[in-house]
């Protein structure tokens, strides 16, 4: 099983340099695990993508369409206290921004705690080194 972090979910919904990678990964997944906070976080991707004209707004309101029908069969690691005391730590041990601490604390609690049974599909370089010091199989 494998835990998915939005930067490896956006190459799903928009053309991008790695979205031959991302759809590989896939292909090899049952499904996607994620966070609860993803969909805002893919949302956001999306909405900067238009602000900055790399989207058209027709572009722009098809991704969102592909993510909602992609979220619809995901399975979400649901906010928790556990999720939030793992984010704690990990911004403590790890160079990560909130949102990708909370990934990675939702990855851990998706793995049970044992990260070396779990793959970890990131594109963020950050967020894949700190994953990997984790202990999770990271890729693609």
């Amino acid at each position: 099983m494998r835990y998915w972090d939005a930067s490896a979910i956006v190459p799903l919904l928009v053309e991008e340099p790695r979205t031959a990678d991302a759809r590989a990964a896939l292909t090899e997944d049952a499904g996607i695990v994620t966070w609860w906070g993803t969909r805002i976080e893919c949302t956001s991707a999306i909405a900067r993508l238009e602000r900055a004209a790399a989207l058209t707004p027709r572009q722009a309101t098809q991704a969102i369409e592909v993510l909602r029908a992609i979220a619809a069969g995901w399975n979400e690691i649901l906010p928790a206290e556990v999720v939030r005391e793992t984010a704690c730590r990990l911004l403590r041990v790890h160079p990560l921004r909130a949102a990708d601490a909370l990934q990675l604390a939702a990855a851990t609690v998706m793995a049970g705690g044992r990260p070396a049974r779990a793959g970890f599909v990131a594109f963020d370089d950050r967020l894949r080194d700190a994953a990997g010091r984790e202990g999770f199989l990271v890729g693609p």
